[in-house]
């Protein structure tokens, strides 16, 4: 039921967020709780071309892609696509700088943003309601407020993304048997986010040793990304499977939704999986694992944020910024192989 916020339900809602992949996950439960709460509603959702290919096979919505490598070319399609469109509501559930400014070009009669202490980049200025404050809150509890504030109950929401067949088939050729290997994805699109090679050999090496299970290194295309499997595969005493660079982004969820379990810093193939339903072993000191941690796995995430707060800065972690982060180097060392493998021998041994 809508709150008092709007006497009439909406019949049209448009939902700005762009990126990354792990916020796209984390944001699909809030798209699929206002179907909930206003089935009778159009709902349209202004996203990134690459964010895209997880939610394109959800039903019921209006996607709008939006590619900021086309520059101002994506600007002008955007307004062609906007013009004539008045929307009952504008979810602007982005506060970068771009989101502002593009969501200058939605008309709407509601715009509804961050309250003051997570806005930025302006965001203050394009909206006329905000959201319940809550600075501590984790990411997908961020999202799923914007449906609180419109009265829309969003418990017990699904999370999966929605898996084609050629994906769940190149899942099944490289594991045939479900839940049992273990996949790392060592890659970040931060590389101050990322853990040592040297150590994601030694837990893959414990985990083919104590548990006979087989491991797979996943990740994408990029050079970055294809020297580190290559050189996790070429420190490891045991065999790998190296997938680094040969799936696209819908096998890749698909093999996560099959796996045992994920080994993974903070990237979107960790909120994927969590997405999933699949355990997550998070690596995480750089950023905080109780705002940007995999939602369903934080108790199987190492989060040594507080650490690096008090060594690196001094400071305790409650003193800064919600959504600081700590790129510096050794960071990540505070992330020790032993806890890596106490969190696995749970996982593994359930």
């Amino acid at each position: 039921m809508p709150s008092d916020h709007s006497p009439q339900p909406p019949q049209s809602i448009c939902l700005l967020r762009l990126s990354a992949l792990g916020d796209v996950c984390n944001i699909l439960p809030l798209a699929r709780a206002l179907q909930q709460g206003f089935p009778s509603a159009r709902l349209s959702w202004i996203i990134g071309p690459r964010e895209h290919q997880l939610v394109a096979g959800v039903d019921g919505i209006e996607f709008i892609v939006f590619d900021k490598s086309q520059g101002w070319a994506a600007v002008k399609d955007l307004r062609q696509q906007l013009a004539g469109r008045q929307f009952d509501a504008l979810l602007l559930a982005q506060t970068s700088a771009r989101a502002n400014l593009l969501s200058r070009l939605i008309k709407a009669k509601r715009r509804i943003g961050f309250d003051p202490k997570r806005a930025r980049e302006g965001h203050g200025w394009v909206i006329n309601e905000r959201i319940t404050p809550d600075a501590n809150a984790h990411q997908a509890v961020a999202f799923l407020a914007f449906a609180h504030h419109m009265g829309v109950d969003s418990y017990d929401v699904d999370r999966r993304l929605p898996l084609p067949d050629a994906a769940l088939d190149f899942a099944v050729h490289h594991q045939p048997v479900a839940k049992h290997a273990v996949l790392i994805s060592p890659a970040s699109s931060h590389h101050g986010r990322e853990w040592a090679v040297d150590r994601y050999a030694a837990v893959a090496d414990w985990v083919v040793e104590h548990t006979a299970r087989p491991v797979l290194l996943m990740g994408g295309p990029s050079a970055h990304e294809k020297a580190l499997g290559e050189a996790i595969a070429e420190r490891m005493q045991h065999p790998v499977t190296n997938l680094v660079g040969q799936d696209t982004l819908m096998e890749a969820t698909a093999m996560l939704d099959r796996a045992a379990c994920l080994i993974t810093p903070d990237s979107g193939p960790a909120h994927i999986a969590a997405a999933m339903g699949t355990r997550v072993v998070g690596l995480y000191a750089a950023t905080w694992a109780r705002r940007s941690g995999p939602l369903g796995s934080l108790q199987h995430t190492i989060d040594r944020f507080p650490e690096a707060a008090r060594q690196f800065l001094g400071s305790e972690p409650d003193q800064l910024r919600w959504g600081k982060r700590i790129e510096r180097p050794g960071v990540m060392d505070l992330v020790t192989v032993e806890a890596v493998i106490e969190r696995l021998k749970v996982i593994l041994t359930d």
